[in-house]
């Protein structure tokens, strides 16, 4: 690549607000200079933008003050000029109604600091679940040299001598509670033992997911998924991240120019075989859109048929994220995986996602299956379509209870969730182990925003006479440390005239997780009789919500705005004086 000195080589958009004389120039200097930056960080040297999503109301994020310090020092051992930006964070155990409805939003705001503000390349920390997908949007659409330190996971939990995992283990007690085998204050006390330390959730949810769909797409270095937050070892991350941002951009390798077809096709099998959250998919999606890749809803499951599960991981299997990483973490899997991957996709170090995986050891084999002795022979989400779901639907399997996987029974139906609250324990309900429950109005306008409540609380008096599992149909989402076997993204959505706006009470649903197949069984006629008669939720009228449903796309799509799918570029013109 040329030297800095070589003229001949591709200006630094930074130069454009730094470089020369004239007044706005001396301006940007001027008043950068006022946090005591010297002249010769103007000399030419490639800006790099830290984009923080630190915040005391993220938890999963609240360490990324000491990550961005880690990453100033890289970048400047580097020869670069760091910069750090803050953007809207989104905590997914705090924010309301759902962080989901935020998820755009917070895309819009990483991509317009990124154009609007002098850098040449990005490093983005994030973790919590919403706040990954969101700001690899945000740069997506503007297409620097990018890459990403995730905030890492806390350290397992123990409680009463066991290990607990954040999430999951929550679910479970919730339910015990419920039934009476779990007191109150037992639950209360195992609130610190479940979340021991800094970092996001230690299960594989969606943060954790993220984390490894973000390594399998080549947009951090080796690693990165599985380190512990408070691990020296993603502080050391940290700083190679930033040092390698500043070569980034001098060799001008941006994320279009990393992620690719292939890479997308990676991470669904990757997302398979590590038991990762039915979340990735609506994730996947609208970053392939922002990319202008191809990817639909249907290659997650063509690509990822036949993927065994290798990773035996909470909530599909028994341990945690700081085990992942002492068993040698995901590139372990990506090299077990083998020729099931595009073992020649680029990542941001400059070797491919196999050369990156070449020396990788699996040092415990209870946690990360070798291919021959899989958890499952096939893990991948499955699409599920039919008259309930012309766009399509997904289950997770490996999350499942393997006796509902073909299941019919009668229909259940919850009006959203302030329905769903008010009735479930009802003694008096009419419910039985055979009953599918089915939620509406829960879809990404109907809510507004596709909140994690697929997973609906089973029935109390179900619960104490000892059910531990139902199916369960809606066009919401579920956390992705949750369990069951869960029909979740059910699209159209019942808002967007779908056909769950159509299922009443005893109707049979009939689920087939083998042929793909959610069905109603009702007659056509009666469905868009039944369609055309439903009155959706009035949508807001005003503010962001109001924006949100006028814009937003199905599940299938990746619920990104129908106005922000595609590249815009980095450009921007005119001075501010």
């Amino acid at each position: 690549m040329p030297s800095e000195q070589d003229p001949d080589r591709v200006p630094l958009r930074s130069q454009e607000w730094f470089g020369g004389s004239d007044i706005n120039a001396a301006m940007h200097r001027s008043w950068m200079k006022n946090q005591g930056v010297p002249d010769r960080m103007f000399d030419g040297r490639p800006v790099i933008g830290i984009c923080n999503t630190y915040s005391d109301l993220t938890p999963c994020n609240a360490h990324f003050r000491e990550l961005a310090e880690q990453v100033k020092r890289g970048v400047l051992e580097a020869g670069g000029f760091p910069v750090e930006f803050p953007v809207m964070s989104l905590g997914e155990t705090i924010v309301r109604p759902t962080t989901m409805l935020y998820r755009n939003l917070v895309s819009m705001e990483v991509e317009e600091s990124i154009r609007a503000n002098p850098v040449d390349g990005v490093v983005l920390l994030c973790g919590c679940d919403k706040t990954t997908p969101a700001l690899l949007m945000g740069a997506a659409s503007c297409d620097l040299p990018t890459i990403v330190v995730s905030g890492g996971p806390m350290l397992n939990g123990r409680w009463q001598g066991r290990t607990v995992g954040s999430g999951t283990s929550l679910f479970e007690m919730s339910e015990e509670v419920r039934a009476g085998r779990v007191t109150e204050c037992e639950f209360r006390a195992a609130e610190g033992a479940m979340a021991r330390s800094a970092g996001h959730c230690n299960t594989m949810g969606t943060a954790s997911t993220m984390a490894c769909m973000v390594e399998t797409l080549g947009l951090a270095l080796p690693g990165n998924a599985a380190i512990p937050a408070v691990d020296a070892r993603r502080r050391l991350l940290a700083n190679e991240s930033g040092f390698r941002a500043v070569a980034m951009v001098r060799e001008d390798v941006r994320m279009s120019r990393i992620v690719t077809r292939a890479s997308f096709e990676n991470a669904i099998k990757v997302n398979a075989a590590i038991g990762g959250s039915t979340n990735a998919v609506v994730h996947l999606l609208a970053l392939a859109g922002r990319l202008e890749i191809d990817l639909e809803l249907d290659d997650f499951d063509r690509a990822a048929k036949g993927v065994p599960l290798l990773v035996d991981l909470m909530p599909a299997g028994r341990f945690l994220m700081e085990d992942f990483h002492a068993a040698g973490g995901l590139p372990v899997v990506v090299k077990e995986l083998g020729d099931i991957l595009h073992t020649d996709a680029l990542t941001v170090n400059g070797r491919t996602l196999g050369e990156n995986s070449t020396d990788a050891v699996a040092w415990d084999c209870e946690v990360i299956r070798m291919v021959g002795e899989p958890l499952l022979p096939d893990a991948r989400i499955t699409v599920l379509r039919g008259n309930l779901a012309p766009s399509g639907a997904v289950i997770k399997p490996a999350a499942a209870s393997p006796h509902l996987l073909r299941h019919t029974g009668p229909a259940l139906v919850f009006e959203g969730m302030d329905d769903f609250r008010a009735r479930i324990d009802d003694p008096d309900l009419p419910v039985d182990e055979n009953t599918v429950l089915v939620l509406r109005h829960a879809g990404p306008r109907g809510f507004p925003g596709m909140p994690e409540v697929g997973n609906l609380p089973l029935p109390k008096k179900l619960l104490q006479a000892g059910v531990t599992d139902m199916v369960r149909v809606s066009d919401a989402r579920m956390s992705g440390t949750a369990f069951g076997t869960v029909v979740l993204h059910v699209a159209p959505e019942a808002a967007a005239g779908g056909a769950l706006a159509a299922v009443r009470d005893g109707d049979l649903v009939a689920l087939d997780v083998t042929a793909g197949s959610l069905r109603l069984l009702v007659d056509a006629e009666e469905i868009d009789r039944r369609i055309a008669a439903a009155a959706p939720p009035l949508p807001p009228e005003t503010g962001y919500a109001s924006l949100y449903v006028q814009h937003v796309l199905q599940a299938d799509r990746g619920a990104d705005f129908d106005f922000l799918v595609g590249r815009r570029g980095a450009a921007v013109h005119g001075d501010n004086h």
